[in-house]
């Protein structure tokens, strides 16, 4: 005779024998299986929870560094510059010294830098606006200019404080 194991839906030989725990007759009620809805629920929560406090860390420790990076580069680029003629007290500047393109690059290095710290910290903004009024200065090659003076007063003073 052959009977068929209902668990694989397979034919049994005829030496088959259901042990007696398999079957359910032992008498004794069997334990459901661990849900694992708990153990994936707790898994989720853990990998969600974790990365958000590592994105979290992650953000907040780039954005402020990079800007004070930038902050403390744009003044030591602006210092690279040189003195600047003060020409603001001649009454007819006959010639209006020019620079070297070297010392241009670093204003305009200065000028970017101060504007990408100001862009990523609100705190830089006025560092980046005087840097900018010295910077408009020097390319325009007015040396005479009263405002781009100040300005660069103002600036090397926001760079002491850095």
């Amino acid at each position: 005779m052959r009977t068929v194991d209902s668990g694989t839906g397979t034919d049994a030989g005829p030496d088959f024998d259901e042990s007696p725990a398999e079957s359910g007759e032992s008498g004794e009620p069997t334990a459901p299986p661990p849900s694992r809805r708990l153990l994936v629920l707790c898994a989720v929560a853990g990998f969600v929870l974790g990365g958000s406090v590592l994105g979290l860390l992650w953000g907040l420790s780039g954005v402020h560094a990079g800007a004070l990076d930038d902050a403390v580069a744009a003044c030591q680029a602006l210092d690279r510059v040189g003195e600047l003629p003060d020409t603001s007290r001649d009454a007819q500047p006959s010639l209006t010294p020019g620079l070297s393109a070297e010392r241009l690059q670093r204003m305009t290095a200065a000028r970017a830098l101060s504007a990408a710290a100001a862009q990523v910290n609100a705190n830089y903004q006025p560092l980046a606006d005087h840097i900018d009024g010295v910077s408009r200065m020097v390319l325009s090659l007015h040396f005479n200019d009263i405002s781009g003076q100040r300005h660069l007063t103002e600036a090397k003073e926001i760079c002491g404080r850095i």
